[in-house]
Order: structure tokens, then sequence, then C-alpha cells
């Protein structure tokens, strides 16, 4: 039921921007773009999709098993997910895999995957207060966005950084929860701490993975602001470091499916002052093919990836509803 909400709200939000602008005016920004840069830019899914794997494979304990292969696949399967489940949240699943193929404790892989995550959503971050610090005519909006971003970047770092802050944050998460839920946060807790020792017993590892982390997002944002230049439009590279991530976070809101809808809009109202809204909205459908390109070539990884987790899609289908 979840999911017809959240694409039926998709549907509504897209039906909307359609009615507003001209269509005709979209199939002719896409006919009259640069194929060449165009097709390249959508390429780029490919080595960013090895770069997350690539990552996958350093963050794991040297007891792990993972090899690159596997942790493409893996990466490619996750992404299936999460066209289908809101907030990337089918990266959270590789857990399952990565317990029963390296031999992890369940806990300690799910807490692998969340270091992980957290790190994504740190390098993104990173680069959306870079773009909203530079940014040019800077109003009230930026500043907000500024200053609720930054926040939201100290906290991810304290998690990162201080296993008290995370210990504390998890303790209270008990306190407020469900008894079944709040009872798995010690299992948690105990993982984490094995994790926060692991890296930083070895800064290296750690100052590598977040290295990464930043380059990635930085081809990411790059590859957002190819689309706009193979459409032959223009947008001031800095302002896309904080427009991009704005639109991305917007489209991670559980409120549609895959973001669809709630991104698309973003990127209208974001980029107004130097796209038109045809223009605006073919970003936004190339930005959909990000998630896309990536889940269908994960599709021949699928059933092999619910295999490992031990139920079949259906079953999984009938938990998430």
């Amino acid at each position: 039921m979840k999911r017809l909400i959240s694409i039926a709200v998709s549907i509504a939000i897209l039906t909307s921007i359609y009615a507003a602008i001209d269509v005709s005016a979209l199939v002719a920004v896409f006919a009259n773009s640069n194929g060449v840069l165009l097709v390249t830019s959508l390429l780029m899914v490919v080595p960013l999709t090895y770069l997350t794997a690539w990552r996958l494979v350093q963050l794991m304990p040297h007891s792990g098993k993972l090899g690159i292969g596997e942790a493409s696949r893996l990466t490619l399967a996750a992404s299936v997910l999460n066209v289908v489940l809101p907030s990337k949240m089918g990266d959270l699943a590789k857990a399952h895999v990565m317990k029963d193929r390296c031999q992890m404790r369940g806990s300690l892989a799910f807490a692998l995957v969340v270091f992980e995550k957290t790190l994504d959503m740190l390098a993104l971050l990173i680069w959306c207060v870079f773009g909203l610090t530079f940014i040019d005519d800077k109003n009230a909006f930026y500043w907000f966005a500024w200053v609720l971003i930054t926040g939201g970047l100290l906290i991810g770092g304290l998690i990162i950084g201080s296993k008290y802050f995370m210990l504390k944050s998890l303790a209270v998460i008990k306190r407020i929860t469900p008894r079944n839920i709040g009872s798995k946060t010690n299992i948690l807790q105990d993982a984490w701490s094995e994790m926060h020792q692991y890296f930083w017993q070895d800064r290296g590892r750690l100052v590598a993975a977040a290295s990464v982390s930043l380059f990635l997002w930085f081809l990411h944002l790059l590859q957002i602001w190819l689309f706009i230049l193979a459409l032959k439009a223009w947008t001031p590279f800095i302002d896309n470091l904080a427009l991009a991530p704005l639109s991305i976070l917007a489209g991670l809101l559980p409120l549609t499916f895959a973001g669809v809808g709630t991104r698309d809009a973003a990127i209208i109202v974001l980029y107004q002052p130097y796209l038109l809204p045809a223009t605006a909205a073919a970003v936004g459908v190339l930005c959909t093919m990000r998630y896309i390109m990536p889940a269908l070539a994960g599709l021949p990884f699928f059933y092999n990836y619910f295999s490992l987790v031990g139920n079949s899609p259906e079953k999984q289908n009938q938990q998430a509803d």
C-alpha cells in the first residue's frame, strides 16, 4: 500500500509539472542536445558503480572475502532495490549478503553498511555546504539551507568520529522505540563499537574511504552538470555544487517512488535562474536515468541477491507492505 501511495504521489507531481510546461519544448530540448556529451555523461554510471564497489571492498574487515566482482554485482543488485524502496534503503539490504558471503556477523555487516552510507551522506553534505558558501546571489532560503545542512554535517561527523555520541544516540532510540525494535539496538551498539575501533585504529583506511566518498560525489555532481551542458544550457559549476545536492536530498524524502517527482520539482525550482522549465524537466529525466540504468544492469543479479538473503522477492514485497 505504501508503495502504491508513493507511485501515486510521483504521478501526481509529474502530471502537475508536465501540465505546466510545454511538452513539445521538452522533446525539442532532447532533440537539440549534444548527443555525444549526453551519452558520455550517462555512461558515467559505469565508473561510478565500480568506484562504489571498490570502496565497499576497502571498507571490509581483513577477514572478509568480498572481491571487486562480487561487490560490483552486489552494488548493482542494491540499485534495483533502491528504485523500489524509499531513501535508497536498498543499500542497507547489502548487509544480508555480506553476512552470508563474507562470514560476518549480521550486526557487524549492518553496522559496516550504515558506516558506508554515513560517509556517503557526509560527502554529499560537504559539497552542498561548499556550494552554498560560494553560490552567487545568496538569499534567505540559501542561508537557511546552509545552516540546516551544516548542522546535519556536524551531527554526521559526530556519528563517525565519536563512539560516545553514537552509543548515546542508540540508547535514546532504544528508550523511545517499541521493545522489539529497541532490543536490537544492544546488538547494533556492540557492532558499532567494533566498527568504530576497526576504522579508527587504521586511520589510513578511514581517510582513504572518506576521500573516495568525496571524489565519488564530485563525479556524481559533475555528471549532473554535464547533463546541463549536453542540453546546451548553462549553470555555474559552483552553483551546481549547491543546487544538485539540494535536489538529490529532496528526492531522498520518502514521499515518492524512487524520488521521481520531488527531485524533478526541486530541479525546476532551484535551477530557475539558469534553466528554462523544459530544460530543467529534461535534467530531471536524466537524473532519474542515473538510478534506472544501474537498476536495469542489476536485474540479472536480482534473484541471486534475494536467494542469498533467504527470501523471495514476493516475500520481501509482502514484508514491505
